[in-house]
């Protein structure tokens, strides 16, 4: 591995004002320890997209499952999802690098390029996802006339926190999430009381695909964010902890809570935040939990800043937050953004099998030795892993942007490939992954020995 690619900072801050350093070059500060860690994971954990998704771990091929298969099913994805996470967490905790910086490591400062821009386009689609959510949320609390109010409100409250992450994440420890556990908690003992299906009504047909959206769902969707804050970790124990733990808590929790929303009040497929709004007092829970939505939007366009910055690494990083918070407002004003929810799976789709081989690149392979620098070269056997597992996700899943599932239905059928009604695209293509990453390092061992 060659030198750092990152430099102590000139004027480092002091105590608790530490902040993100404003260009790449710089070392960055260290101040988040455990507590924060759990804290600002768990937060991103709490979002309404988890109850929302809960219709696809409880129903995967649209007849419902029984309580124990989906719950089970729940428990095994958000695992699973939190240790990759967790996993993914640790090369910058402890290179000190943001995500798409760690890339140049995998792949070389040239392959860098398109994980970083396909980054940038998901991070941006998702923002605004998240600025549109929070707006419909509010919209149902107050009247449907205010809606571009609460969109420029979520838009500019995410960017400010964009400008100063890590005072941020100070601000979710100390009020944000006790508000959420109060207002979780709240939601899961008024579902709890509505009337019960019986627990076997159903059975297990669909376990493997609950498995695999409570995987995507539970951890491997944020993958491609975890470096940009654990480079501010204590240690690559903590931030593996707090991801792990942090996250794995609070998505189990929402995705359980959509579960019984589904079960208990709304049938499957309908929808879950009138099921939230249809206990007594769910409109003051639905408030606090839009509110906290804000957080996942400022993740997104924090993050978005951290992979530009892999580009332009002497770009004022307050310049490009301010940029990507106004674009995602804008998008989120003028936008029908339900027509790129699909682009957006497809680029999620991507990241699956790349983390797969970071994983197994950094801790098996590389063993950590990863040259980050601008002349970083590229690297073909993570590159040919990397493929491997993508081509494994498209042939079982290709997506719903039609101009690009047809091709892949065609080869498929070409192959006379028919996969499985259980197998799920995200863990097979990840196991796929990593299994091409191991064999291929150890060869590239063998040539070395001899």
């Amino acid at each position: 591995m060659s030198g750092p690619v990152l430099q102590e900072a000139t004027t480092p801050a002091v105590g608790s004002r530490q902040e993100a350093p404003l260009v790449l070059d710089l070392d960055p500060p260290r101040p988040l320890g455990l507590l924060d860690q759990v804290t600002l994971w768990g937060n991103l954990g709490v979002s309404l997209f988890g109850p929302v998704t809960a219709a696809f771990v409880l129903a995967p091929t649209g007849t419902p499952m029984s309580l124990p298969a989906a719950f089970t099913a729940l428990a095994v994805g958000v695992v699973l999802g939190s240790a990759i996470l967790g996993l993914a967490a640790v090369p910058g905790a402890r290179t000190g690098a943001p995500a798409m910086v760690l890339m140049r490591g995998l792949l070389g400062r040239r392959g860098s390029l398109a994980p970083t821009v396909l980054n940038v386009l998901q991070n941006v689609g998702w923002a605004t996802f998240e600025v549109v959510v929070i707006a419909e949320a509010a919209s149902k609390l107050t009247t449907e006339s205010l809606r571009p109010l609460w969109v420029v409100l979520a838009g500019a409250v995410a960017t400010t926190m964009a400008v100063k992450p890590l005072g941020s994440v100070r601000a979710l420890r100390k009020v944000v999430v006790w508000l959420v556990v109060l207002a979780s908690a709240y939601l899961l003992v008024s579902l709890l009381r509505e009337p019960a299906p019986h627990p076997t009504t159903g059975g297990w047909h669909g376990w493997m695909l609950a498995v695999d959206v409570a995987l995507a769902a539970g951890g491997v969707s944020f993958a491609p964010l975890a470096a940009d804050y654990s480079r501010h970790s204590r240690s690559s124990r903590a931030a593996f902890t707090g991801a792990f733990v942090g996250f794995g808590l609070a998505s189990a929790f929402y995705l359980t809570l959509g579960v019984l929303a589904f079960a208990r009040i709304v049938d499957v497929g309908g929808d879950v935040i009138a099921a939230l709004l249809a206990v007594p007092a769910g409109a003051v829970a639905l408030l606090v939990l839009a509110v906290d939505e804000v957080d996942e939007a400022y993740a997104n366009v924090y993050s978005t800043t951290m992979s530009v910055q892999n580009l332009l690494p002497r770009v004022d990083r307050r310049v490009v937050s301010v940029g990507i918070g106004a674009t995602a407002t804008l998008l989120a004003l003028g936008l029908d953004i339900a027509g790129y929810q699909n682009f957006l799976f497809l680029i999620g789709s991507v990241f699956v099998p790349l983390f797969a081989v970071v994983i197994v690149d950094f801790f098996l392979v590389s063993r950590g030795q990863w040259d980050l620098s601008a002349e970083s070269p590229t690297r073909l056997a993570p590159v040919l892993a990397w493929v491997l597992g993508f081509v494994t996700y498209q042939l079982i899943n290709p997506g719903g942007v039609q101009m690009w599932a047809r091709p892949w239905t065609s080869v498929r059928d070409a192959l006379g490939v028919t996969p499985p009604a259980w197998m799920g695209a995200s863990f097979t293509s990840f196991a796929v992954a990593a299994a091409a990453m191991a064999v291929l390092g150890a060869a590239r061992r063998r040539r070395s020995m001899a």
